[in-house]
């Protein structure tokens, strides 16, 4: 159905995220991958959704030769805990910080999505609420070691066994969580 929507489009998503990849593929749609690099900073002002939404344009501004046909999907998620922003952890000591922060709490996981061409540029976004178990040193050191969570904003990626053993609710959207709001970008690229 969405492989049909797309035929006209040359869809590009600009994500190194084998989550994200196995998402497109899921839906059916017909994609390259295509990488730039940017320095993910943002002003200190921003907060929450704020921060997604201009992540995920930032990184659409990156491709300035877009062809007439081509839609260009980039995206950003973060984990907000507390007022504050957790990203992608620089190692393991950074790792068991943000996962000894997030124990026996409730953070939200935060992802911004923007679908652009030369013609428009849309940019949306979802939030879902997800609470942690109180969780050991043990358990965390065992998570970090044997899963290298170091590619996943907040050093967690609910699929994998901290999701099965640490989570204890979740109110939103399981995939935003994993990386992608996949109901709201098939919404969206159904009404290209």
């Amino acid at each position: 159905m969405l492989k049909q929507k797309l035929k006209p489009y040359n869809v590009i998503l600009a994500s190194g995220s084998p989550r994200r990849h196995q998402f497109f593929k899921d839906l059916d749609i017909d994609f390259s991958i295509q990488l730039k690099e940017i320095e993910e900073i943002y002003p200190k002002e921003l907060k929450g959704i704020e921060i997604t939404d201009f992540l995920a344009n930032l990184k659409s501004k990156a491709f300035t030769d877009l062809q007439e046909k081509d839609v260009l999907i980039t995206s950003d998620t973060i984990v907000w805990l507390e007022g504050k922003a957790l990203g992608k952890p620089k190692d393991a000591k950074d790792a068991f910080t943000m996962l000894k922060a997030l124990s026996g709490k409730k953070h939200e996981v935060i992802t911004s999505i923007s679908i652009k061409s030369l013609s428009f540029q849309k940019i949306i976004n979802d939030v879902t609420t997800v609470s942690f178990k109180e969780l050991s040193d043990d358990e965390i050191n065992y998570y970090i070691n044997n899963y290298k969570p170091f590619d996943k904003a907040g050093a967690y990626g609910i699929q994998e066994w901290i999701g099965y053993i640490g989570i204890e609710n979740i109110a939103g959207s399981y995939f935003n969580v994993v990386g992608l709001p996949v109901h709201k970008l098939y919404k969206e690229l159904m009404n290209l």
